[in-house]
């Protein structure tokens, strides 16, 4: 294996190994999650992507190709070809399967997305799919497209365990599990779920393992009570002391009132 995680990589170690995954906001949350043995992250390619590249030297990073920013097959190449050029390794991609057919054609790496897709959710609401035979027939005919179409990985999201299971023995590509049990290739959960920073629904499939958010709420506090401190000392006059302050020679003083008269 290179020193930087491959698509290559990945296939070679289809159905032997189990790669744990997140999806990143910060470079902080990148380094602790490549420190902790998280070799798989997907982020957004914003202004932290460069120092994530950085901080996670060797993680395989699945860049987001932002759904609605391309309006052609040329455009999402360029932008494919761009995310690839900042450090990225695949370029995950929600769009329809001609954005995708064309941009693995120019030998970019797709992660593709089927199951419950967040950003096409107003045709199916908010629930596991496939959990009838017409449904999963459908989830998996999607899957069977985007690997004809050249996606190099799949995100599974919320579809029964049984219907990943069965996608991910049948498919070359890599499946990206989140709310599908044990059984694709990678297990899937975003860091604020992980970390407890989630501030809205927490799904059925998530898990905290650590709640930052109650410890960042007693760090709000200290600051606010720094910030309380400061003001009266202000207000009664006991900052700066004497020892915060810089004094002047006071013949130097007599000198420099002298040069203004």
């Amino acid at each position: 294996m290179s020193s930087r995680i491959t698509i290559y990589d990945l296939w070679s170690q289809k159905g032997k190994k189990k790669w744990a995954q997140t999806h990143i906001d910060t470079a902080k949350e990148a380094e602790a999650a490549f420190k902790s043995g998280i070799e798989i992250i997907s982020c957004e390619p914003d202004h932290h992507f460069s120092e994530v590249r950085k901080v996670a030297p060797g993680a395989f990073l699945s860049v987001g190709l932002k759904h609605g920013t391309v309006s052609s097959k040329q455009e999402a190449i360029k932008k494919g070809f761009d995310i690839l050029a900042m450090g990225g390794d695949a370029v995950y991609c929600s769009h329809s399967i001609n954005w995708i057919e064309a941009m693995a054609k120019e030998g970019i790496p797709v992660t593709a997305h089927v199951g419950l897709v967040p950003n096409r959710a107003t045709w199916t609401n908010y629930r596991a799919i496939g959990k009838t035979a017409e449904e999963a027939l459908k989830v998996y005919q999607d899957v069977k497209d985007l690997e004809n179409a050249g996606a190099a990985c799949v995100e599974v999201e919320v579809v029964p365990i049984e219907l990943a299971d069965y996608i991910t023995k049948n498919t070359k590509m890599i499946t990206m599990g989140m709310g599908c049990g044990d059984v694709c290739d990678t297990q899937y959960l975003f860091c604020n779920d992980i970390l407890g920073i989630n501030e809205g629904h927490y799904p059925r499939h998530a898990k905290k393992y650590v709640d930052l958010q109650k410890e960042e709420a007693k760090i709000q506090n200290l600051r606010e009570k720094g910030f309380q401190m400061f003001v009266e000392d202000v207000n009664n006059g006991t900052y700066p002391e004497e020892k915060h302050q810089i004094k002047m020679d006071s013949k130097e003083f007599e000198a420099f009132q002298n040069k203004i008269k």
